[in-house]
């Protein structure tokens, strides 16, 4: 009873210090939690405690070499931190949430929970649950499994109380890619070229498991919505090194930045339906395209190669112990042959938080943080 009430007390202290500008640590809180979904973006360590040979895992160097504190694999597909590390530093913690799994393990999932939030993002995962299925947690069972974290919490501490905190907290989404993966490499085997009509359908399916996770969301008790939209697939290492010329694949781009503008109006039209929910849109694709156009203004020096891979572009072999590394990590925009820099997430978070209005729709991550439902 006594670690029920302290919890309760710890709550209320989270989401009255969220408003009142009273926090409980030195870092200056913008929300009392922030919750995590999507793809190998934003895991952190999931993965890491998926069976099977073939789930992609970032738990062997040269992954999280430059990582403040440890220089080692953490299940991060970055060099050091990821754009979910830095989202959450813009809003006032030390790094993301820790991955659900780490929290099941460490029987700390629900203390994390109430105080800081979970991250339940997945490398591989696609917003159908098809994509790459077996070999990851899909956006549906990420919701489902934020839904059993709820159930916990409310036994812990309350509804009324898990409901507050969750009204407060922010919801960072970022998936998308890899289903554009899977839709353009199955279109190549069968030796296709996709139809209008392939298209539209392959959005359409995309959009409803898309507005169907956002309302479960929403229903569960989500009200601040950080949504990554997907960056310009056909400009990573992976798809360069298919082309003679190392060009980005404009058809890919096209297939990315089709889904975008669906999402974009997706978004719109649901907000109204949903009583309360605030959200911001940051444009990965835009932001990604405008540095690749002129790196040298933003300090890379390489916007085509891996940092970290061999073969062409390093785009050819993996990110692995005997893989070949750049000099200056900061100064790729890739880090491996799919997934951008520590650096490059960083900038990208800035420019999510509080950077160019251009970034971001309707408002920025930082105004999102400082809505009130």
């Amino acid at each position: 009873m006594g670690y029920e009430l302290a919890m309760k007390a710890l709550v209320l202290s989270l989401v009255v210090g969220a408003v009142a500008g009273i926090r409980p640590s030195k870092l200056v809180r913008l929300v009392p939690a922030m919750y995590v979904f999507g793809d190998s973006t934003l895991d952190v360590g999931n993965n890491n405690y998926l069976p099977g040979m073939n789930v992609p895992r970032a738990n062997r160097p040269y992954y999280g070499i430059d990582l403040p504190g440890s220089g080692k694999p953490t299940g991060r597909f970055s060099n050091g931190y990821n754009t979910a590390d830095f989202v959450a530093k813009t809003l006032g913690f030390d790094k993301s949430p820790l991955a659900y799994f780490v929290l099941k393990a460490h029987n700390k999932l629900i203390p994390s929970a109430i105080t800081r939030g979970v991250s339940y993002a997945s490398a591989g995962s696609g917003i159908l649950d098809s994509t790459n299925a077996g070999k990851n947690i899909p956006l549906s069972q990420q919701v489902r499994l934020f839904e059993s974290t709820k159930a916990e919490m409310e036994a812990k501490v309350g509804p009324r109380a898990v409901g507050d905190l969750l009204g407060r907290s922010f919801f960072l989404l970022g998936d998308g890619s890899n289903d554009l993966f899977a839709f353009a490499t199955a279109q190549a085997e069968q030796n296709k070229t996709a139809t209008q009509s392939d298209v539209a359908a392959f959005y359409g399916s995309l959009l409803s498991n898309y507005s169907a996770a956002i309302t479960e969301l929403y229903k569960l008790g989500a009200r601040k919505f950080g949504i990554i939209n997907v960056g310009p697939v056909g400009c990573v290492p992976r798809v360069r090194v298919l082309n003679v010329t190392g060009a980005c694949a404009d058809a890919m781009n096209q297939l990315a930045g089709g889904f975008d503008a669906a999402l974009r109006s997706l978004l719109a039209g649901l907000a109204p339906k949903l009583p309360g929910m605030a959200y911001s849109l940051a444009d990965s694709l835009g932001l990604t395209q405008d540095t690749l156009a002129d790196p040298l203004a933003v300090g890379f020096v390489s916007s085509d190669s891996a940092c970290c891979g061999s073969g062409r572009l390093g785009a050819q072999g993996e990110c692995a112990p005997a893989a070949a590394l750049c000099p200056d990590r900061d100064r790729y925009v890739f880090w491996d042959s799919v997934h951008p820099s520590q650096r490059s997430a960083m900038l990208g978070a800035k420019a999510y938080y509080d950077g160019p209005a251009r970034y971001t729709t309707p408002i920025t991550f930082k105004q999102l943080a400082a809505t009130r439902s």
